[in-house]
């Protein structure tokens, strides 16, 4: 076996391996990792951090590996750097493609891997397919000293509920900004203005890239789809409820704003 050098991302569906010390993912050659008998023959270089490469290897199962513990992809977001976190969703985003798109969506008949990019085609009608991307957006809606914070389905039933920036999906045929206007409207019940692109983020829950927004309030009642939100409320800059976890936009983004607002 030729030998291999580099960071190494052991995924397993929505996890990760990660190891109690340095920047918490494993690196070096592989011969001088303390790892059990795998197949090495499906390790695949997929990226770089600083100058090294990233090498990623699907297991089938979550085995001990002896040099650090399973965790889900969510939960790395904590104990890894953004960059590093971003990679780690590469790595479980191109596992995902592959498993997902062995036979072809036109024809039926098994796809084959393209050796110089990550494609996959069908030697038979020569579709090719690639990683799933979803454009989604991200707005934070602020008027003055408030902020429109949602607490949505998914978190309402922890013990301190999420409150986050207005999300969802592009749909085909609209822009980013198309996409701003609609997703507020139908979720709140109000319409903004001055609406400004601010930064994006790479999101793999699971495929995303999310498009950050400002706007500010213009006109309307908030009233909620409760199919979507299960609560949003005005909030004052002093006195916010329980955010999104560091690491994630939409934090970035309030933190941004509360910059602003203390600072004036």
């Amino acid at each position: 076996m030729s030998k291999q050098f580099g960071w190494w991302f052991f995924t397993c569906g929505n996890q990760v391996l990660v190891i109690p010390q340095g920047e918490r993912i494993p690196y070096g050659d592989i011969e001088d990792l303390p790892l059990p008998e795998l197949d090495f023959t499906q390790v695949e270089r997929f990226a770089s951090y600083k100058g090294e490469a990233c090498l990623r290897l699907e297991l089938s199962e979550a085995i001990d590996l002896g040099m650090g513990e399973w965790i889900d992809l969510r939960s790395s977001m904590s104990v890894l750097t953004g960059p590093l976190f971003n990679l780690v969703g590469k790595a479980q985003q191109f596992a995902l493609f592959l498993k997902t798109h062995r036979f072809c969506g036109s024809c039926g008949e098994a796809l084959e891997r393209v050796d110089w990019e990550l494609a996959m085609q069908c030697g038979h009608c020569g579709f090719r397919a690639y990683p799933r991307i979803s454009p989604s957006i991200i707005v934070l809606i602020s008027d003055g000293r408030k902020v429109l914070l949602a607490n949505h389905r998914r978190h309402q039933k922890q013990e301190q509920p999420i409150y986050t920036a207005i999300a969802g999906f592009v749909e085909a045929g609209e822009t980013l900004e198309q996409t701003v206007h609609r997703e507020v409207h139908e979720e709140t019940g109000i319409r903004v203005k001055n609406v400004s692109y601010w930064r994006s983020q790479p999101w793999a829950f699971p495929h995303s890239i999310m498009a950050a927004y400002f706007a500010e309030y213009d006109t309307g009642e908030v009233n909620i789809d409760r199919r979507e939100l299960a609560d949003a409320q005005w909030f004052d800059y002093s006195n916010l409820p329980h955010l999104p976890p560091t690491g994630t936009i939409a934090r970035d983004m309030i933190n941004h704003w509360l910059g602003q607002k203390t600072n004036e």
